[in-house]
């Protein structure tokens, strides 16, 4: 649902945030570069975990339940209800399997229904593990590039069906999009749907970012589109970006068809052992009951994402940012800065800035990079005085 509360209700708890407290986590992105440096280059939060599932946790570690995980009728539940009042979608708990990831749940699923040399199409820039997530399954990559217009990011639907049409059987939709942070609206997803059902195409949904369609616009699961959508598509979603825990490896894939149901039901048993059983916990507490934190964390989001355009029009105003309308990332176009290198190179060397290089999201991606802003206000304003710090000013 689209959040109503005033910007000057921003929780300022968000804010309270040490970089030396921060530098002791044992995650990639703190331990991958030197203390020198500023990471900003992987979609990970800063912010504490929501209380409801720390304590969950705790509760977990102090009855030592840290066995291997298993089919949760709780979760299910969980999920059906946050579902159906986040985003009024009626979804059937006994549809919903447990995946260690999205990311692992898309290449499973390409497994047992492609065949080999199958076309799946993406929408470039697009999140870098498609690529190869794509050719793992043995599969190939078809690219159906979003178009950057004015009003910023848009599907090229002629070019969608153009791929149907020449044999691509799946689609694999990304909505929130990662890395614009397009949120697409429902006349959009039904059209997919149309030409979907047309060329009898697979929808893969990647959703892992639902929960963080932010102030404005309101994220349209594929499967609450009805019949013809449900036949033909596999939602994959998580609480892992919305509540910050992807180290605890849990997602969900999601069926409304009998159709799609065979499908998940092909999924080797033991997917399940790769399951993290603390991700289990965790995602059924954030679930039921830590909505009260994401509202505040989506103010927090919308906030931030105000800022980052105040620091770019102040310090670097050659770059071109179009705010998001789902996530915490940044899609900054630097093409205009003439920089001797690509940009993430460019700002690690100089301004000791870790960012997301751009080549990777797709050719499309040269010259731009991807920003995290899932932080405080403070380490915002000192990752931008960095990159403006780094650009060299005309003579």
């Amino acid at each position: 649902m689209a959040q109503t509360r005033p910007a000057a209700a921003v929780p300022t708890s968000f804010d309270d945030l040490s970089i030396d407290e921060l530098r002791r986590r044992s995650s990639d992105k703190w331990r991958k570069y030197p203390a020198d440096v500023l990471p900003a280059f992987v979609a990970e939060m800063d912010f504490a975990l929501a209380p409801p599932v720390a304590a969950a946790l705790r509760q977990a570690v102090g009855r030592s339940d840290t066995g291997y995980a298993s089919p949760s009728d709780d979760l299910s539940r969980a999920l059906a209800t946050f579902a159906a009042q986040r985003f009024q979608w009626q979804l059937d708990p006994a549809g919903v399997v447990l995946i260690p990831d999205v990311m692992v749940g898309i290449t499973e699923v390409l497994r047992v229904a492609t065949a080999p040399d199958d076309g799946v199409v993406i929408n470039p820039p697009v999140y870098p593990p498609f690529y190869t997530h794509i050719a793992e399954a043995g599969c190939r990559v078809v690219e159906a590039p979003l178009v950057n217009g004015s009003d910023g990011y848009e599907l090229d639907l002629a070019a969608l069906e153009r791929a149907f049409q020449d044999g691509a059987r799946v689609y694999l939709f990304c909505n929130p999009h990662n890395p614009t942070g397009r949120v697409f609206r429902r006349a959009e997803m039904e059209r997919i749907a149309e030409l979907a059902a047309t060329y009898d195409v697979l929808v893969l949904s990647d959703e892992i970012h639902a929960p963080l369609a932010l102030p404005g616009a309101q994220h349209v699961p594929f499967l609450s589109l009805g019949r013809r959508a449900a036949d033909r598509t596999i939602a994959f979603v998580s609480a892992t970006k919305g509540w910050n825990i992807p180290g605890l490896k849990c997602a969900q894939a999601v069926v409304g068809s009998d159709r799609m149901r065979a499908v998940v039901q092909r999924l080797p048993e033991e997917l399940i052992a790769r399951v993290g059983n603390l991700g289990v916990i965790a995602s059924t507490a954030a679930y039921r009951d830590g909505v009260t934190w994401l509202d505040d964390l989506l103010l927090v989001l919308d906030r931030n994402r105000r800022l980052m355009g105040e620091l770019l029009m102040e310090q670097l105003p050659a770059i071109r940012y179009q705010p998001p309308q789902g996530t915490y990332l940044a899609w900054l176009d630097c093409r205009v800065l003439n920089l001797p290198r690509e940009p993430v190179e460019f700002f690690l060397e100089h301004g000791r800035v870790a960012l997301g290089p751009g080549p990777k999201f797709g050719s499309s991606g040269a010259g731009f990079v991807r920003m995290t802003m899932g932080t405080s206000a403070g380490i915002l304003r000192e990752i931008v005085e960095r990159m403006s710090a780094a650009v060299p000013r005309p003579a």
